[in-house]
């Protein structure tokens, strides 16, 4: 079960390639307060492309990115502020096989911190008929956290470590 210490994390890609990881996003929560942020551009890999159906839903284009770090670079910076705590996302398969994926193209060993998952816990915790979706926004108006700029890497983050905290405070 999820502890009240844990870094959420959100990424956006730009293309169908799950190593394509364009943007990252983490929120640090320490005795379940927040108490630290941590975004980032990357750029992406493989072919650094973008396709039009990603820029048009999270807003990054590769003029964005041009200059941005590569994965590897991200990653040291990402793990030192993670501090080894436990990972959460919402629908963590996705960032998860992203994260994995980014970290093999880069030949970096992927440590294999507990990772957990907001989407699953919301559709075990959530009775049904009580919430129309599990989406985050949806979760976000159920739980009446504030809640803008979808799939901006860092307000995702921010969203899903504020449900998981609701999922904390609620087991």
């Amino acid at each position: 079960m999820l502890a009240n210490s844990f870094v959420a994390v959100d990424v956006e890609t730009a293309n169908n390639h799950p190593t394509s990881i364009c943007s990252i996003g983490a929120v640090k929560v320490v005795d379940g307060r927040i108490v630290d942020r941590f975004y980032r551009l990357v750029k992406p890999e493989p072919e650094y492309y973008f396709r039009y159906f990603t820029e048009q839903v999270h807003g990054i284009s590769r003029v964005d990115t041009e200059d941005a770090p590569t994965w590897d670079v991200v990653w040291h910076d990402f793990e030192n502020f993670c501090q080894g705590l436990p990972l959460v996302a919402h629908n963590k398969k996705f960032d998860e096989q992203c994260i994995r994926a980014a970290c093999r193209c880069y030949c970096i060993d992927y440590p294999e911190p507990p990772f957990y998952c907001t989407l699953e816990m919301s559709r075990h915790l959530i009775p049904k008929g009580m919430i129309g979706s599990h989406s985050l926004p949806s979760l976000c108006q159920f739980f009446a956290i504030p809640f803008t700029n979808h799939h901006n890497a860092l307000a995702d983050a921010d969203a899903c470590a504020q449900i998981a905290l609701c999922f904390c405070s609620n087991t």
